[in-house]
């Protein structure tokens, strides 16, 4: 019997590519997404249907419709993730809590609720998609960095718990790759609207981000990654996808001064803008 993978996620981006190579692979993949609502059936990606991470509701709907066709999953892949740029300062609660909601929560839900299974099978696998920005912060993506680094730490805290029921969890940790879809990539309200203090650096760091993606790696690449680490008897705790350089940032992001660190980031990401002469509090300039 073939094995059944439930991968979230799946309508775009890293998801897609990964869930398109869990079915040449030979899976059963039962591939869920928010746009896949009223599209459930087979595709490319596997079998079609609607999710929303967000909503336990949602969550309950797939996970039984799931069984119902497949069985048990063998693996669950962890995908789902959207992207709210804007300054921590100006961030709205509800754009934070979005983004919190889908990268963490949603992942946490899903996991919570296929775990019964797996120890009953006496074996599993999780997959978390993190990020090298759970390893290290980017300006102006604080909300998605704080998010992937809340799953870097739970899902070491899972691994320890649901080792002694043969179940493993792996970390995925992709840089830039080509083909993400922007309406995963959202702009802070405060961000559009005239006047903000940190428009001239957000302006550059928006157009390095926009580079860095355009020449990143092949999405289809990663998914072939994935695909073959989850293969094998023992799964990596962690599957760092990137370029060289991304590799060395996390290296010496660990071993340079803080301060060293960041003047080497905000180098590269605010080219060509000039410092903000500094303000007196009470100034009335």
């Amino acid at each position: 019997m073939m094995k059944v993978v439930w991968i979230t996620g799946a309508s775009s981006g890293l998801g897609y590519s990964t869930a398109k190579t869990l079915v040449r692979a030979g899976y059963t993949v039962v591939c869920g997404a928010r746009s896949f609502e009223g599209q459930e059936g087979e595709s490319e990606t596997g079998y079609r249907l609607p999710l929303d991470v967000r909503d336990e509701k949602s969550c309950d709907a797939f996970c039984c419709r799931a069984r119902e066709k497949f069985g048990a999953p063998w693996a669950l892949v962890n995908a789902a993730g959207v992207l709210t740029l804007g300054a921590c300062e100006q961030y709205a609660a509800r754009e934070l809590k979005d983004v919190l909601d889908t990268n963490f929560l949603g992942g946490v839900r899903m996991t919570q609720r296929v775990l019964a299974d797996m120890r009953a099978q006496g074996a599993g696998r999780i997959v978390n998609f993190s990020s090298i920005n759970g390893l290290l912060g980017i300006p102006f993506q604080g909300a998605y960095v704080a998010s992937k680094h809340a799953i870097e730490g739970f899902s070491e805290c899972l691994a320890a718990e649901v080792a002694p029921f043969g179940v493993q969890v792996m970390l995925v940790e992709p840089g830039d790759h080509q083909g993400g879809s922007q309406r995963c990539r959202r702009h802070a309200a405060a961000q559009e609207a005239d006047g903000s203090p940190y428009a001239a650096t957000y302006a550059s760091t928006i157009a390095a981000i926009a580079h860095d993606e355009a020449n990143g790696l092949n999405p289809d690449r990663l998914g072939e990654k994935v695909v073959r680490a989850l293969g094998r008897k023992h799964m990596p705790m962690r599957l760092r996808v990137a370029s060289l350089s991304q590799h060395f940032a996390t290296v010496i992001h660990d071993v340079l001064p803080f301060r060293l660190f960041m003047h080497i980031l905000v180098s590269y990401y605010y080219k060509g803008v000039k410092k903000e002469p500094a303000q007196r509090a009470g100034s009335t300039r």
